[in-house]
């Protein structure tokens, strides 16, 4: 058996994530250093507190969401990691979760990672308050070529839309201006696309829209200090192990994330097994969507560690 890791991306958080992690009476084997002080030293805000309490709002927030769902993500992975008593094959995660996946191989140091999230976020947030309206929505039933087509034909007559998000068959995200996306939301059965549904999100991420954002998040990658990682991270650009990171952390931000063809290729490379790891179960889902077969855990608290833990120390086995 071959497995991997899987780590979400902004849009998983909930108040209350990770609150056994922070229940220090259940003695949980997280350690202080990842959720603690350090950690709150780092962000210049209680990780606890938010994740906790919220509120909602605030938790939701780019600049917020980000470190918090990486901190609860990473937590999480050093339990298994120890409880599994064995390292994954490859790791990958979806947007934000790549820099979760770094970390989990050593790639980066937990937190330095914290930092250079927290800055990404700090970034992205400030390129959806000064860029242009902008906004993102779901395709969804409709084949990739096809939806490309669509938007390569809106773009040839002056309009800004792009692939954001190739989730999984028949879902994929497109992100552009707030009137291209209306205009793909209102025209999508004239268009041949079977549904378009609009996303509630801050700015259109993944797209040239972000591009101040990536211009700003330059300076505080180059400053962080990249280790050869243990195992191999799929890179969600180029949908392959990572070569340079830094270059890559910096194009995700303006480039899509290309998830189905990142599982199609570990699934190509023999991997059979898929662990979600972070709050919910997002990544999983998408496992079961594109790589039909493939055995999936989740842990998305820590009891779901023990059945997930098995599972990647046996032949086989189903889905927890």
């Amino acid at each position: 058996m071959r497995f991997a890791v899987l780590f979400p991306g902004q849009g998983s958080q909930y108040v209350g994530m990770g609150s056994d992690l922070f229940d220090e009476s259940n003695g949980t084997p997280v350690r202080s250093d990842l959720l603690g002080a350090p950690a709150d030293d780092v962000l210049g805000w209680s990780l606890q507190d938010l994740c906790q309490n919220g509120p909602e709002d605030l938790l939701t927030s780019t600049d917020r969401a980000q470190p918090a769902l990486f901190a609860v993500s990473y937590a999480l992975w050093d339990a298994f990691r120890m409880e599994a008593g064995r390292m994954p094959a490859a790791a990958a995660g979806h947007s934000l979760g790549e820099y979760t996946a770094l970390a989990a191989a050593g790639a980066i140091d937990y937190l330095d990672g914290l930092a250079l999230v927290a800055e990404r976020g700090r970034a992205m947030a400030a390129a959806a308050n000064s860029a242009d309206d902008s906004t993102m929505a779901a395709v969804i039933g409709s084949p990739d070529d096809v939806v490309e087509a669509v938007l390569e034909a809106r773009r040839s007559e002056g309009g800004q839309i792009w692939a954001a998000n190739f989730n999984a068959p028949g879902q994929l995200v497109v992100a552009g201006s707030t009137v291209d996306v209306d205009w793909l939301v209102a025209e999508a059965k004239r268009l041949g696309l079977r549904r378009v549904i609009p996303l509630s999100v801050a700015a259109a991420f993944h797209s040239p829209f972000m591009a101040s954002a990536a211009a700003a998040l330059t300076d505080a990658v180059a400053a962080v200090s990249f280790n050869e990682p243990a195992f191999e991270v799929y890179a969600n650009v180029a949908a392959a192990p990572v070569s340079d990171i830094g270059d890559s952390l910096i194009s995700q931000l303006t480039s899509p994330v290309r998830f189905v063809e990142t599982l199609e290729t570990m699934a190509a490379a023999g991997i059979d097994t898929f662990v979600h790891i972070g709050p919910g179960d997002v990544t999983a889902g998408l496992v079961r969507k594109t790589i039909p077969g493939a055995t999936v855990a989740v842990v998305d608290t820590l009891a779901g560690i023990d059945s997930a833990a098995r599972i990647v120390n046996e032949e086989g086995g189903a889905d927890a």
